[in-house]
């Protein structure tokens, strides 16, 4: 694929929508109209999203570049195996519903628009907020690298490389325009280009597994075709799971449904919000989005069944692409992509820098900022860490970045103690929670590296072997350590850290 011409139709038609969403991410500056320098207009967007743009809003948050090419890229590496990302975002909309509108009704109530200032004002302790806001930034970092390389795979389909400019020029072009207007408008700029961006990745979808199949006989000779390539390869590959895949996928699924809504990018969103009841709209309705991702995995297999052929997995639905449509479409397609890559890393630019912002340079560095200051350094942090990504992308392989992402969704478990826990108990100590934290950190970091940094380990039980997801492993260990130091913490300090919250701030708010 590094050697495909540059087709220009194709081109034309991504450069048309890529500069159509330019153009909206600019106007949003406008859309909504508030004082862009206060923070919370700024990186929340006012919370004025109501359910119609809130669905959109976390559609274009978490289903993201990466999503479209890596989970059809592991079904056609591995097979059904590949399929985990469906019963977790299965997982996640009723844990939704439970957690997030308690969340958004006390952020609400004290004005906070991070974890990590939830955890401060409930447990009092500085130092708790301040591992909540390192492991969001941590965690953040390379998932937004992962935007990039998704984008790389784009570029690379369309035959940029062709122009003898590099890799790096079109995705520097691509993320200081994304830059510019994330820093002029904030969130509402994802917000507002998430309605052309989910509405052209629906087209791009449903016209693959409309179009595809009948080209290739129907989906009996999909399936039979990926089959017959998993015959061949042989291991652990398949259309069905072999059952030493049961415990593996089961916990990673799970696992992942937990960690996912305490990313910054989708703690953001879901703040944003206009109120509770829009936050459960969408936990009913957001998984329509789950059905579309069933879709896209299913293009791994057509990809089998197309003998398409590429070293690197990601260039399957790429190469798909081109194979089966004509340049004008081909071009639509990666354009969806490409928008994709733009919204989500957006948010997640915005989400690292509202953390790194309040919980980090406000509470260590300058206590005595005005509104507008915040809101700047907010800006300033969100271009910094797109840089830092885009650095990240261009000078290291890979690999490392997908292999930091996996260390990021078991990083980000670490924080469920501290902040879903005390959505509905305080029972737990400030000091206990943050040993756990470390606890948890510590053994999932190990057991990641000990494993090449996969993020199963295996654990023998009754003189079995199962495969377990390290970040589960991490939480109970977690879990564990935290229970235990409580009382121990609570004799040591009788009178727990004050909590600024109360009993009604966590039920919903009377309309105003």
């Amino acid at each position: 694929m590094s050697g495909a011409k540059l087709d220009w139709t194709a081109l034309g038609v991504f450069v048309f929508f890529f500069a159509l969403v330019t153009v909206l991410g600019f106007v949003a500056a406008r859309w909504r109209r508030g004082d862009l320098s206060q923070l919370h207009e700024w990186g929340l967007g006012g919370r004025r999203f109501g359910a119609f743009v809130t669905w959109f809003l976390l559609g274009g948050d978490l289903y993201t570049a990466y999503t479209l090419i890596a989970v059809p890229a592991l079904v056609y590496a591995v097979g059904a195996y590949g399929f985990f990302a469906m019963p977790y975002t299965v997982f996640v909309y009723p844990i939704v519903f439970l957690t997030m509108p308690r969340l958004w009704n006390v952020c609400r109530k004290h004005g906070w628009i991070t974890s990590a200032d939830f955890v401060e004002g409930r447990y009092g302790s500085r130092g708790l907020a301040l591992a909540v806001a390192i492991t969001g930034v941590l965690a953040t970092m390379p998932y937004i690298a992962l935007q990039l390389v998704g984008l790389e795979v784009v570029f690379e389909a369309m035959g940029f490389g062709a122009l003898g400019i590099g890799k790096e020029t079109p995705l520097l072009i691509a993320f200081v325009i994304l830059a510019l207007y994330t820093y002029s408008s904030g969130l509402r700029a994802p917000a507002l280009i998430a309605f052309i961006k989910d509405a052209m990745l629906y087209i791009t979808v449903i016209a693959a597994v409309v179009i595809i199949p009948i080209k290739l006989g129907g989906y009996g000779a999909v399936f039979a075709a990926a089959e017959k390539a998993f015959a061949a390869k042989g291991g652990d590959t398949g259309v069905i799971l072999k059952p030493d895949q049961y415990w593996p996928f089961a916990t990673l699924a799970l696992g992942s449904a937990f960690a996912l809504f305490l990313y910054p990018h989708a703690t953001t969103a879901t703040l944003s919000a206009n109120g509770p009841d829009t936050i459960r709209r969408n936990a009913v309705w957001l998984p329509a989005y789950s059905i579309l991702l069933g879709l896209i995995a299913l293009l791994g297999y057509m990809a089998l069944a197309a003998h398409i052929d590429v070293k690197n997995g990601s260039m399957a639905v790429p190469a798909l692409i081109n194979a089966s449509f004509p340049p004008w479409f081909a071009g639509f397609c990666f354009a969806a992509i490409a928008l994709g890559a733009l919204v989500p890393a957006a948010i997640m630019s915005i989400g690292a820098a509202n953390l790194f912002t309040r919980n980090i340079w406000r509470a260590y560095v300058n206590d005595r900022l005005t509104d507008a200051q915040e809101s700047r350094i907010a800006k300033n942090v969100s271009l910094l860490v797109k840089f830092g990504a885009l650095l990240a992308v261009l000078y290291l392989p890979t690999k490392f970045a997908i292999d930091l992402q996996l260390l990021g969704g078991i990083w980000m478990l670490q924080i469920f103690p501290a902040v879903i826990c005390g959505l509905f108990t305080r029972w737990l100590r400030a000091p206990a929670l943050l040993l756990g934290w470390i606890a948890g950190m510590a053994l999932g970091s190990a057991l990641a590296y000990h494993q090449g940094l996969k993020p199963v380990y295996a654990v023998g039980f009754g003189g079995q072997h199962y495969g377990i997801y390290i970040g589960l492993l991490a939480l109970v260990a977690n879990f564990i350590v935290a229970i235990v130091a409580t009382p121990v913490a609570a004799m040591l300090r009788r009178e727990p850290l004050p909590d600024r919250t109360q009993i009604h701030d966590y039920e919903d708010a009377v309309p105003d």
